[in-house]
């Protein structure tokens, strides 16, 4: 079995496959569980290991008996560090890391290709593999990003925007007399109430900037098929026009694509 983790700047998932599911139809097959902890960059090698072992424990597996590897996609360096120690230390193996120089099947054209997020790259394996080209990836993540991979199989770059808790955040922080609110659906676009009126606008007006900027990169690369991940992805992609697939787990499934790359 395999451990995928996607360790982001707000959140980290982590994915248990069962490597013997050789002809994955979709990003959550062979993906046996899942678990989202929160990202702490003071969190040690150790710390890491319990948590790990703990959830494992759950599924009544063992560490070292039924885990044969751990990929892992990062873009906060004291995480990547961590794991990395953990993997060696507990698991006996190098941790194949989604960065620089590793295998992807994935030709990166932009400007300066190391710059491009680990998790972004993991899905543009992930989208092509399912679902080929051109296609659009937007991940409602702590940032919300429009990427596209074209007909070939080349990552060509994207939009990145402020995700939807950081621009809550700064709405309460900066307005004396709002608050927090569920990020949930409201009972209509007309909020009744602040909360509601807090919701509409989260919730319809984050969908419209994602049929906003499908619209023009399909302006630029002509029809595309355009698939939602991302913790919010669920909530927000039935309001957006232009995503036609949710794969919550499309992260997951590039970074395993990525570890079968990179391993004899």
């Amino acid at each position: 079995m395999l451990l995928a983790v996607d360790a982001g700047n707000t959140d980290t998932v982590i994915g248990l496959f069962d490597t013997k599911v050789t002809d994955p139809q979709a990003a959550d097959d062979g993906l046996i569980d899942h678990w989202r902890i929160a990202t702490h960059a003071e969190r040690t090698a150790d710390e890491h290991a319990v948590m790990f072992m703990g959830f494992l424990a759950a599924k009544r597996l063992n560490w070292l008996d039924d885990i044969e590897g751990l990929v892992v996609s990062s873009g906060v360096p004291r995480v990547l560090s961590s794991l990395r120690s953990m993997s060696e230390r507990y698991l006996g193996v190098e941790a194949v890391v989604l960065e620089p120089g590793t295998r992807t099947g994935v030709a990166i054209r932009t400007d300066n290709p190391k710059e491009v997020g680990a998790d972004r790259i993991a899905n543009a394996v992930a989208a092509f593999d399912l679902y080929g080209g051109p296609t659009i990836m937007v991940d409602f993540g702590t940032a919300t990003t429009c990427d596209a991979v074209s007909a070939d199989g080349e990552y060509l770059g994207g939009a990145i925007a402020p995700g939807i808790e950081i621009s809550l955040d700064a709405l309460v922080g900066r307005a004396a007399a709002l608050r927090q609110v569920e990020i949930a659906e409201p009972r209509s676009v007309l909020g009744r109430t602040t909360v509601e009126s807090i919701q509409s606008g989260i919730v319809y007006g984050y969908a419209a900037q994602v049929d906003g900027l499908c619209t023009r990169i399909e302006e630029e690369l002509g029809e595309c098929t355009v698939v939602g991940t991302g913790g919010l992805a669920p909530l927000i992609a039935p309001f957006a026009e232009s995503v036609q697939h949710v794969e919550p787990w499309l992260t997951l499934h590039g970074l395993r694509l990525v570890h079968a790359m990179n391993v004899e």
